[in-house]
């Protein structure tokens, strides 16, 4: 399930919510001060490249190079 950050336009909270696949459009509330003046605010996601951090040009780090 994702989770979602969302910014209250009203009082300023940021708060999280765990969104289920099928929840479809639920009212959102702040959790502050229960305003439904809520805006979702883009995230970035970074699943990496599924490369290591090694630079000795093998991609698990774990090579036998000799």
């Amino acid at each position: 399930m994702p989770v979602y950050t969302y910014e209250c336009k009203d009082c300023g909270q940021k708060f999280e919510l765990l969104v289920g696949v099928g929840a479809g459009n639920e009212e959102i509330k702040c959790k502050k001060c229960n305003s439904k003046n809520v805006q979702k605010i883009p995230t970035v996601f970074n699943a990496g490249s599924g490369r290591s951090s090694s630079s000795s040009g093998c991609p698990t780090g774990n090579c036998n190079l000799s």
